[in-house]
């Protein structure tokens, strides 16, 4: 069937699992589906998070900047006003991609709101870490160390510091650090109890992944190796840092962003009224809202559809939601992940050697598709449209599950994800099986000529998301499957699946 209009010039891109789902990579396509119409994408603005929200779009890995630096023909790269973003992470992303050809720094705009993260949030967000373990004697929380949970803190705490400040003098900018620097490096000490050997270790460690990340970088010439030396920020005594040089160093990429800085929600508005679309880029998933998601494996920002026009700043009005999943799950961290496979299967070792994330590098679990998660994500959050990726992936494995339901000890039955973290962590999945196939299907491009078996697991996964949402009564209009991913690259998309209606009668 030919794609379906958006709904609306605003469109929204989220996740409806744990992360990791492959919403990168619906940019490129929402922008070219879109290119040759009045309603082309003119702005593609990163909503919520920071450098923790990983993307791969086109090819490139992206932390910080949105998925629209590899579309030349968008003529805006927005930073919203819910989002924290370390001023020096702009320039470590964007020059070595304007090395290779991408133009970034002429197409970016930040909001005055948008929240400056620095390093003492970097050392919170280790030192938090250490307090779990070692003082809590509790699991590791797996955070990502970029420090986004202190930074959101930060703003709940009334500390902010915003990218206006970049625009006023620098000695208020350096008061505003030197407060900022004095409170983490308190909490550190007394609160947290790190030991001064960890206190070390925290520079140590921000060093070597900065160092191994930015190597390119400075093989471009782009840096000099001392830019990502974390040390020279350390204090003569344990728990003191050198205030001079991190305001210094911060101020001077504050600097050299000026031209960028402005007013979202002015451009957002114009752009709307000139009747361009708008695509708003969400990092992580509906369930790791910090509102919605399971403390402590929660982000520390809102990632669902309302926060889009929190951040911009615009009213709240008619928007296009697309979600997305991949066709078997995958989670990181301390998850309780029901659905998780057993490591003796052969499917299971295959699928690890897919998956790591694209800003940690971590080995993320994997499990079967939970259409209960999927679905509860449709009921409560909403959706006009999804995309199911890395289908191609499943090739080969001779039975594939679907969890339709959760069930406790006695029998009991749930339809829904239970908000109560201590029940839903005694819960068993049940599961629907569907035959596997064993063909390569990266290479197709149409649904009809997709496995029989394929074709069916697919209808699968659609069908049990929606009885999931809908239990009851179908509603009118029913979410539409757009595209199905069956390879990496930005052609391996099939693009004609068939209505909903069909895929819910297809067994």
């Amino acid at each position: 069937m030919p794609l379906l209009p958006f709904t609306s010039q605003l469109i929204a891109d989220v996740g409806i699992s744990f992360g990791d789902e492959g919403k990168g990579r619906l940019i490129p396509e929402v922008i070219e589906e879109l290119r040759t119409t009045p309603a082309s994408v003119s702005v593609v603005f990163k909503v919520n998070g920071g450098s923790n929200s990983g993307h791969t779009a086109g090819g490139i890995k992206l932390n910080l900047l949105p998925a629209g630096v590899v579309a030349a023909a968008v003529p805006h790269l927005a930073i919203g006003a819910g989002v924290v973003a370390d001023p020096r992470k702009f320039l470590w992303e964007g020059r070595p991609l304007e090395k290779k050809g991408y133009a970034i720094f002429s197409r970016l705009l930040i909001d005055e709101r948008t929240l400056v993260t620095d390093l003492s949030h970097r050392l919170l967000d280790l030192a938090w870490e250490d307090y779990r373990v070692n003082i809590l004697q509790e699991e590791a929380r797996g955070s990502t160390g970029r420090g986004i949970t202190p930074a959101y803190q930060d703003e709940t705490g009334q500390w902010q510091i915003t990218y206006a400040d970049f625009l006023g003098g620098p000695n208020f900018f350096a008061r505003k650090i030197a407060a900022r620097a004095d409170r983490a490096c308190r909490t550190i000490q007394h609160v947290c109890q790190v030991k001064p050997a960890a206190w070390d270790a925290f520079f140590e460690k921000l060093t070597a992944a900065e160092t191994r990340a930015n190597a390119e970088a400075v093989e471009l010439g782009l840096f000099p190796a001392q830019e990502f030396d974390f040390l020279r920020f350390k204090g003569a005594a344990p728990f003191t840092l050198n205030v001079e040089a991190l305001s210094a160093a911060y101020w001077e990429a504050g600097q050299a962003l000026v031209r960028n800085i402005g007013e979202v929600r002015e451009l957002v508005l114009r752009e709307l009224a000139f009747g361009h679309s708008i695509v708003g880029e969400f990092g992580q998933a509906y369930w790791l809202d910090k509102r919605h998601g399971y403390s402590p494996n929660v982000t520390a920002s809102h990632t669902f559809t309302p926060e889009f026009f929190e951040s911009a700043g615009i009213p709240v009005q008619a928007i296009h939601t697309i979600g997305v999943a991949k066709a078997y799950d995958t989670k990181v961290g301390t998850h309780t992940f029901l659905t998780q496979m057993d490591d003796a299967r052969p499917l299971t070792q295959r699928l690890k050697q897919l998956e790591f994330g694209t800003t940690t590098g971590r080995q993320r679990m994997v499990g079967w598709y939970d259409a209960v998660e999927k679905g509860d994500a449709l009921r409560y959050g909403g959706y006009q449209d999804f995309m199911i990726n890395k289908i191609d992936a499943l090739s080969g494995a001779d039975e594939l599950l679907i969890c339709t339901a959760y069930e406790d000890a006695s029998g009991k039955r749930y339809g829904h994800v239970p908000r109560n973290e201590a029940l839903r962590k005694t819960l068993r999945p049940v599961y629907s099986k569907h035959p596997g196939w064993a063909e390569d299907i990266s290479g197709v491009r149409h649904f009809a000529d997709l496995p029989r078996n394929a074709q069916r697991y697919t209808a699968a996964m659609v069908r049990t998301l929606i009885e999931v949402a809908y239990p009851d009564k179908l509603p009118a209009t029913l979410p539409n499957l757009r595209y199905l991913g069956v390879g990496p690259e930005p052609s391996q998309i099939i693009k004609d699946v068939p209505a909903t209606a069909a895929l819910l009668a297809l067994r």
